[in-house]
C-alpha cells in the first residue's frame, strides 16, 4: 500500500496543508519544519503524485521532445542536451519517436495533450500543421530542424543552404565536376534547402545541373543504398558523392564496401551531420556539421522563454545556427575527371587477377 501525504502529516503531527507546503517548498513553513517533514517522508517512503500535483498547480513539469528517429546522431545529441537542460530546472523530458510518419506524429501529439505537458520541442513532419497550431494555443511549442509551413510557430533551423553550398564548393575546389547528391525529401525544409545550396555552388562554378546525379528520398539507410547504386551504375558515375541525407550515409557506406570501392582513391565522400565514429572511420569522413548541440540549446532557450512569458505571442521568429565544413580524409584532389569504379569494373578486374594467378 502506497504512503500518502496524509500519512506523512499524521506521522509528523501537522496538518496536510502544512505537509504539502513543506514538501513542495512553497508557503510559509520554517526551515526546521521543512527539514523534519522531508526526513519523515523519506523514512516512510512517500513519493508525491505528479498527476495530482499537476492538476492542482496547472503544471506537470513534463516537457516533450518529438524527433523522427535515433539513427540520426544529431537527434541523439539534441535529446541529451534537452534532457540535461530541463533536468537542471526540475523538469522531466518525455522522448517521443515519430518515425517521420504523419499519423504516428498525430497520435503522439494527442497522447502528449492527455499528459498535460508544459512544453514541446518538435521536429515536425510538416503534415500536421493544423493540429500543432491548435495545440500551441495551450502549450508553448518550438519547431526544431524543420519548419512547418502551415503554422507560424517559432522555429530553430540549421543554416542548411549555406552548409550544402560550402560542402559542394569544397568538392568543386578539389577538381570534382560530377558530384552526386543524396538528399532528403523535397517536402521537408532540410531537403529543399540542402538541394538549393548544392545547385548554387554548381551555378557559381559554371557547372550545369545534371538531374541524373541528384537523388532524394526518405531519411533512412536504405535510401542511401538505393541511391548510391543508381549513381555508381551510371555510364559516367560521379567522382564524388555528397550525402546530404544523414540517415542515408550508412547505406552508402554499405554499398561502397560491397563493391570494394576505395574512399577516397576511387570515390570522394562528403556527409552531412557528424557522428563520433565518422572521425574514427578510416579514412576519417569529411562532414558538414549542422551544430546539433547549438540547435538544441537554442530551442530550449526559446521554449523556456515562451513558458516563462505564458506562451504569449511576442513576435514569432525563425532562428538559424551556422553550419561549418570539417575537412578530414574522405575527399581527395583530382587533376582530371576520374569516374568512380563500378561494380562491373571491379568484378572484371578481380576475374582477370584470378586468371593470372591460375596461370602462374
Amino acid at each position: 500500500m502506497s504512503v500518502t501525504l496524509k500519512d506523512v502529516a499524521q506521522a509528523a503531527r501537522v496538518s496536510v496543508s502544512t505537509a504539502s507546503r513543506a514538501l513542495t517548498g512553497t508557503g510559509l513553513t520554517s526551515e526546521r519544519t521543512q527539514q523534519r517533514l522531508v526526513r519523515i517522508a523519506r523514512e516512510l517512503g512517500y513519493r508525491p503524485n505528479p498527476i495530482a500535483r499537476g492538476l492542482k498547480t496547472g503544471q506537470s513539469r513534463l516537457v516533450a521532445l518529438l524527433v523522427h528517429n535515433l539513427t540520426n546522431a544529431s537527434f541523439q545529441v539534441m535529446a541529451e542536451v534537452v534532457q540535461a537542460r530541463l533536468k537542471a530546472l526540475g523538469y522531466q523530458m518525455l522522448l517521443c519517436i515519430g518515425g517521420d510518419d504523419p499519423q504516428q506524429e498525430s497520435d503522439t501529439l494527442t497522447t502528449l495533450v492527455d499528459h498535460r505537458i508544459d512544453g514541446l520541442i518538435v521536429v515536425p513532419t510538416g503534415k500536421n500543421g493544423p493540429q500543432l497550431k491548435a495545440l500551441s494555443k495551450d502549450v508553448p511549442i518550438v519547431c526544431l530542424v524543420r519548419r512547418d509551413d502551415a503554422t507560424d510557430l517559432e522555429t530553430v533551423l540549421a543554416d542548411d543552404p549555406q552548409g550544402a553550398y560550402l560542402g559542394t564548393r569544397h568538392l568543386i575546389e578539389l577538381g570534382h565536376k560530377r558530384i552526386g547528391l543524396i538528399v532528403g525529401r523535397q517536402d521537408t525544409t532540410s531537403g529543399r534547402e540542402r538541394l538549393s545550396g548544392y545547385v548554387r555552388a554548381l551555378r557559381e562554378a559554371g557547372i550545369a545541373r545534371d538531374d541524373t546525379l541528384i537523388h532524394a528520398g526518405h531519411f533512412e539507410p536504405e535510401t542511401g543504398a538505393t541511391c548510391a547504386r543508381k549513381l555508381l551504375d551510371l555510364p559516367r558515375p560521379p567522382s564524388a558523392i555528397f550525402v546530404a541525407n544523414h540517415e542515408a550515409t550508412l547505406g552508402v557506406l554499405r554499398v561502397t564496401a560491397e563493391r570494394n570501392i576505395a574512399i577516397p582513391d576511387d570515390l570522394s565522400l562528403l556527409c552531412y551531420e557528424d557522428m563520433p565514429w565518422f572521425e574514427w572511420h578510416r579514412p576519417a569522413i569529411s562532414i558538414v556539421d549542422n551544430g546539433a548541440r547549438d540547435l538544441a540549446n537554442l530551442a530550449v532557450d526559446r521554449l523556456l522563454h515562451r513558458m516563462d512569458k505564458g506562451n504569449g505571442n511576442d513576435g514569432v521568429r525563425e532562428y538559424r545556427v551556422g553550419a561549418r565544413l570539417i575537412k578530414r580524409d574522405s575527399c581527395r584532389q583530382i587533376d582530371a575527371q576520374v569516374p568512380a569504379k563500378s561494380a562491373k569494373s571491379k568484378s572484371s578486374s578481380s576475374k582477370s587477377s584470378a586468371a593470372k594467378s591460375a596461370k602462374v
